[in-house]
């Protein structure tokens, strides 16, 4: 009995410990948020460099897994570019797994957040994958380094990762031109 007992504390301590290891921290959030802005661009953004950044992320976390996520976060990070980053949520559970800027999402079931027109958008991003495999959601959001909500439109894609957990990586944009938008069938 006691026996048991111990194995379960460690179990549960092998598990919060890694997966706080993992966790963004305020520090990092408020990095990772400066150095999005940094690198924000007065041009539009190309569609294709969304879909190729994505690409990326997914196949660093089906090659490496989980333990790559302080590779999408903090000053340098290549998935922090144009004013945007990529941010990784579960698939099944719908909780978010990585947000670079907004870390206090982290752990946290999305499938009641609503943008402000109450469309629930992390719930049409799955649905996306699910249907699909990827595509483009737009909902509202607040660009980095501010508080006012605008139309943001997001490329979503489902993969799996080394450890073999179904995830949604995510990236959207603010900026765009509206030939490049109109082309796409948005959600």
């Amino acid at each position: 009995m006691k026996k048991s007992v111990l194995i379960i504390i460690g179990i549960f301590l092998f598990f919060s410990t890694s997966a706080d290891l993992l966790a963004t921290t305020d520090e990092e959030a408020k990095e990772s948020e400066a150095y999005c802005n940094s690198t924000a661009k007065t041009e539009p953004t190309p569609l294709s460099l969304i879909i190729q950044k994505v690409d990326e992320g997914c196949a660093i976390l089906q090659n490496e897994g989980l333990a790559a996520l302080p590779k999408f976060r903090g000053k340098g990070s290549s998935f922090l570019f144009d004013g945007t980053y990529i941010w990784i949520h579960g698939f099944k559970d719908n909780k978010m797994i990585q947000h670079p800027i907004k870390n206090k999402m982290e752990g946290k079931d999305l499938t009641d957040l609503v943008d402000k027109n109450g469309k629930k958008f992390f719930m049409m991003m799955n649905n996306v994958v699910k249907e699909k495999g990827a595509g483009w959601v737009e909902y509202l959001w607040p660009k980095p380094g501010t508080k006012d909500y605008v139309k943001k439109i997001s490329y979503v894609k489902g993969c799996k990762t080394k450890e073999g957990q179904e995830v949604v990586l995510g990236c959207g944009i603010y900026n765009s031109k509206k030939e490049e938008i109109d082309k796409l069938e948005l959600h």
